[in-house]
């Protein structure tokens, strides 16, 4: 079987190699469309975790792989939840240390998640005719720094097909989008922009 391929041809490196960096997020606006700032989970591999993890582990895995969110999946591979660093970094972890009597390598990732009966997703159908302005603003309006993209599966079962990072839409923005207590509308979005 391995006989039909043939070997490939080689070359030596001398003088100066330099390594491939991977390019920069496209720099969007916001009345680009909202899929440029959408990562794509039909195309990248979530990275999610089980609820029964430790907290820390949860944490390290976060920071190996570069992401700010897990999704948390049963053993059966539905959604159990989302942990975010946020949440992990927040004060919610002292407080359930407080409650609860336990160490903080004890806390489990269901334990500081937010359930899926207290998520929402915005359709995928929505977020195709979207600017990323809409999705600024709808992350606003629900205080979060991440959103969910659902649609449906070959069979018709909801399936969760994107997630918006507010971190992810300023980087590709090029810009701090301030926070909620400071600009309400959009049109003060674009004056603190212009004027900046």
């Amino acid at each position: 079987m391995m006989n039909e391929y043939k070997s490939l041809s080689v070359q030596y490196l001398t003088g100066t190699v330099q390594i491939s960096k991977p390019v920069a997020p496209n720099l969007v606006a916001f009345d680009s469309p909202a899929l440029e700032v959408m990562t794509d989970l039909r195309q990248i591999q979530a990275a999610v975790i089980a609820p029964s993890t430790t907290m820390e582990v949860a944490n390290t895995y976060m920071m190996q792989r570069g992401v700010r969110t897990l999704l948390v999946m049963n053993d059966d591979n539905s959604l159990a939840g989302i942990i975010t660093a946020t949440d992990i970094l927040s004060e919610k972890p002292m407080r359930f240390i407080q409650e609860r009597g336990v160490k903080h390598s004890e806390i489990l990732v269901m334990d500081m998640m937010t359930p899926l009966d207290k998520l929402e997703a915005i359709p995928l159908e929505e977020v195709s005719h979207a600017r990323v302005g809409n999705i600024v603003a709808s992350l606003r309006e629900s205080g979060r720094l991440h959103a969910l993209v659902i649609d449906e599966n070959t069979i018709g079962l909801p399936r969760i097909c994107g997630i918006f990072s507010w971190t992810q839409i300023e980087k590709q923005l090029g810009t701090v989008i301030p926070p909620n207590n400071v600009a309400k509308s959009f049109a003060e979005i674009e004056s603190t922009l212009i004027a900046s």
